[in-house]
């Protein structure tokens, strides 16, 4: 289903940085996600430069496996689901709604990997930018895992839909005045991140989806320079030219981006490096919004 047969598995593993026995089991599909999300950013680079965002394992593996750079989602997820349908998870595909953007009722547009092991369903999203969990987290209603400073939980509403939320974790300062019947013990509300219903999607999906995204003028991708990366111990977003980190203490620290500074921050916040002729047009294109 997703071409994992035809994936060069010694170079994504080399990519990503990770060594040892793979097995389809828990701790496997752990260690694949974490080295995954460290190694390869979330960006939507060619749809700002306005180029076609490819789909096929071979665009994908020559994008961000042997060119070093990143994705977004339906990239990054073709290319976890590879990997891991080689080394011999079963997986399947969902279609997510974002409720990061305030009450907006924004279109299924953001998919999502669901992984089973052992008969048990784990959501698996490499996918999601600064906000996204960094590990597996169990498909079931009322589960809760931290992951550094975070957790994440799963919720549900009517007609079987499923609800990723997060929330820093308990400790760690909170907005006051936050009474929320989601409050946990900590203290901190649980905000949601996206929801979605049980019905299987396919990679052909993803293709459909992906044209929207990287074409559509209401698509949070077009026309903006959208870069991020989660980690367990800070995350950071650069969007247009502001650049945010989230800390666990609870501070956000934001900073403007002058375009002469862009091409640097990309290497060293991200590890992205362009070619000149990219660098040189993404640094014209950033002033004009």
């Amino acid at each position: 289903m997703w071409s994992g047969e035809r994936l060069e598995l010694d170079g994504y593993l080399e990519r990503i940085g990770l060594g040892g026995e793979l097995r389809p089991d828990l701790a496997t599909l752990r260690a694949v996600q974490r080295a995954h999300i460290a190694a390869v950013p979330f960006e939507n680079l060619d749809v700002l430069l306005g180029r076609p965002v490819a789909l096929d394992l071979a665009s994908i593996e020559g994008k961000l496996v042997r060119g070093g750079r990143g994705g977004y989602c339906y990239e990054q997820n073709s290319l976890l689901a590879a990997a891991l349908e080689r080394i011999g998870f079963e997986v399947a595909g969902r279609g997510a709604r974002n409720r990061t953007r305030g009450d907006a009722l924004l279109p299924v547009t953001h998919a999502v990997l669901v992984v089973t092991v052992d008969g048990e369903p784990w959501l698996v999203d490499a996918g999601f930018g600064a906000n996204g969990p960094t590990e597996p987290v169990p498909l079931r209603p009322g589960a809760e895992v931290t992951q550094g400073a975070w957790d994440f939980g799963v919720a549900e509403e009517p007609e079987g839909v499923l609800v990723l939320r997060t929330r820093r974790t308990p400790g760690a300062p909170h907005s006051p005045g936050a009474a929320d019947p989601r409050v946990g013990a900590g203290g901190e509300p649980w905000r949601d991140l996206y929801a979605f219903a049980p019905q299987r999607l396919y990679p052909v999906d993803f293709v459909l989806m992906n044209h929207w995204s990287s074409t559509h003028p209401s698509s949070f991708f077009t026309g903006r320079l959208v870069v991020m990366r989660p980690g367990p111990s800070r995350r950071l977003a650069l969007v247009d030219r502001e650049l945010v980190r989230w800390l666990p203490d609870g501070a956000e620290e934001r900073s403007a981006v002058v375009p002469g500074e862009l091409i640097g921050l990309l290497d060293r916040e991200f590890g992205i490096r362009l070619p000149e002729r990219d660098a040189a047009e993404l640094v014209r294109i950033l002033p004009a919004g």
